[in-house]
């Protein structure tokens, strides 16, 4: 079965002491995306069970997550960008979310960072299968996915907050690199590379709405929690959470229906461009 997180806040504070220390880079100009536009003569799904039948299907996943946080050197702001798959099945009267997690990119503000989270980490990634609340509002059908808390890099209780303890002995390896946790690659200016072993407890939400041409579009919430196990760099072993940024309208995401037989990552990303908008940068 498929399964589905975008991976969130990678970074600690730590890395922008080594990175550049200039001013920080402004955000792009808010909303990252406009909402889209219905058909004038599109009449949206009258009842419940319709606009249920209307939204069962297969989609590609985009979305964005802005986060910005005060380190020593100035402020760090940060995109990540997470690709994959959502299916919408029905349960009797229930609207049931099963999501799959593909690619990740991140977008730092500052030219001197790069991060990299393997596909095979990512994938790794196993939210909750969750159902959805369906409802309307203010003459639109809108889809609430309340928080399913899970773990990546840590055992446990994923409802309990995240241990804290870089020795706790349910820390694992679940992308399989021999390493505690799951590995993030960081190259710092152009010679630094280093690598950053996190333990994370992801807790998001979304708020989705159904247009005319059958795409979800909304907002991600997050509040997940990270644990910074252990680094090849020390100054990287601070422990670090920043929040996500306040405005929502850069944190975006959409979700848009394709054919039943794409199901691959390869594919996925393979149709990016067709699918999705441009990514957004600080430059």
């Amino acid at each position: 079965m498929r399964t589905l997180r975008r991976w969130s806040f990678l970074l600690v504070a730590a890395a922008w002491i080594v990175s550049s220390g200039c001013n920080p880079l402004p955000w792009p100009e808010s909303p990252l995306y406009e909402e889209p536009t219905n058909d004038p003569a599109w009449t949206p799904p009258e009842t419940l069970e319709d606009a249920m039948t209307a939204i069962e299907g297969h989609y590609a996943h985009y979305d964005i997550v802005a986060y910005e946080g005060e380190t020593s050197n100035g402020v760090m702001r940060t995109f990540i960008i997470s690709y994959g798959f959502t299916d919408f099945y029905r349960e009797g009267d229930t609207l049931i979310e099963f999501d799959e997690f593909c690619h990740a990119e991140h977008k730092i503000n500052s030219k001197s960072v790069r991060t990299e989270f393997s596909d095979a980490a990512t994938q790794a990634i196993t939210p909750r299968i969750a159902a959805v609340d369906l409802y309307w509002q203010d003459g639109q059908w809108k889809i609430w996915r309340a928080a399913t808390p899970t773990l990546i890099g840590i055992d446990g209780d994923p409802d309990l907050p995240l241990s804290m303890d870089p020795n706790d002995p349910n820390i694992n390896d679940d992308d399989g690199d021999g390493h505690p946790g799951v590995t993030v690659d960081m190259t710092i200016g152009r010679f630094i590379d280093a690598q950053l072993y996190i333990a994370r407890r992801e807790i998001f939400q979304n708020d989705l709405t159904l247009y005319s041409d059958g795409t979800l579009f909304g907002y991600v919430v997050d509040d997940s929690e990270q644990l910074v196990i252990d680094a090849t760099l020390s100054i990287l072993r601070e422990q670090n959470n920043p929040d996500q940024y306040e405005d929502l309208a850069l944190s975006p995401m959409m979700l848009v229906p394709i054919p039943n037989d794409v199901d691959t990552c390869e594919e996925l990303m393979a149709m990016r461009d067709a699918l999705f908008p441009q990514e957004p940068a600080f430059w």
